[in-house]
């Protein structure tokens, strides 16, 4: 009866040890899928997912798994070839739309320049006017396509955001005193400082501050943290939390945004992303929140 008892002992053990095995591989081989998975997910490579273990079920996961793989791929490549189309095409249009406006400024001087009815110089002003908005709009274009076809090579230094933010203010407060808007600024006296481009977080917040023209109710809060958190905040009852979800989308306006293309808040997101900051809005209470972070320190001496 011992005999019988050890024999059936032993063989447990020969199947459990068998089991523990058989689990320890299905982990490895799950651990394989799941880090080559990630990996084929950011970068940009035609190899596939291959496991060590031989189990039929594992491995007809990783073929499941890499069918998808092909299908995404070809999708992002096709996304890609589109996006880099369509900033050609608005580059190339941005381009071609100056030679026209040149002309038409040549012509409305020389217009200018004969006798005309009362009625002849208003059309022609406001002939003027709709043509410098037009020539606005497509140096706005211009730039952005710029932005976008250009590579990440902006030089970066020691930005005192305190300073920037100051004097960005101070650029718009005509600007802003036309619409009847007064800011409200609060900033710690410390000097925040992160390794970022100058200019880049200039044009960042002279974008905002033409925002804030275009959705404010008539205020302004400007606040800048200690963390390097930048936020923006002002009423903004004509709009509504999904127009807000779509600001930084290029190319969207809302009604309220007139004599736009839709790409200053796209510019400011392409720009912070470009130096490794996030940039994000929200709508509560009929107010509408920017905010702004660059985490990247820049150490004191």
């Amino acid at each position: 009866m011992e005999i019988w008892l050890w024999a059936f002992i032993g063989i447990m053990a020969v199947i459990i040890i068998a089991l523990l095995v058989k689990i320890h591989l299905l982990q490895k081989a799950a651990e394989e899928i799941s880090e080559a998975f990630a990996d084929r997910l950011i970068t940009d490579t035609n190899t596939l997912i291959d496991i060590s273990c031989r189990d039929r079920y594992m491995r007809n996961l990783a073929n499941a798994i890499n069918i998808q793989l092909r299908k995404l791929r070809s999708e992002r490549h096709r996304f890609l070839l589109g996006d880099t189309e369509l900033k050609n095409a608005v580059t190339n249009i941005s381009h071609d739309l100056r030679t026209p406006l040149t002309a038409i400024y040549g012509y409305l001087d020389l217009l200018e320049q004969e006798e005309n009815t009362n009625d002849a110089c208003r059309y022609i002003e406001i002939i003027r006017n709709r043509a410098e908005i037009l020539t606005g709009l497509t140096e706005e274009l211009f730039r952005y396509s710029v932005i976008v076809t250009t590579e990440d090579n902006a030089e970066k230094t020691p930005v005192i955001i305190n300073e920037v933010l100051e004097e960005s203010i101070a650029a718009f407060y005509t600007a802003l005193r036309e619409q009847n808007i007064t800011p409200n600024i609060r900033m710690p006296e410390a000097k925040i400082i992160r390794t970022i481009n100058r200019s880049c977080l200039t044009r960042i917040f002279s974008n905002l501050l033409q925002n804030t023209i275009k959705y404010s109710d008539g205020d302004l809060d400007i606040t800048l943290l200690e963390t390097g958190e930048i936020i923006f905040a002002n009423t903004a009852s004509n709009l509504n939390a999904v127009e807000v979800g779509r600001l930084f989308d290029r190319f969207y306006t809302v009604e309220a945004a007139r004599k736009s293309t839709g790409l200053g808040l796209a510019i400011a997101r392409t720009l912070v992303e470009q130096m490794k900051g996030t940039i994000s809005a929200s709508y509560e209470n009929n107010r509408l929140y920017i905010h702004i972070l660059f985490s990247d320190r820049y150490p004191m001496a």
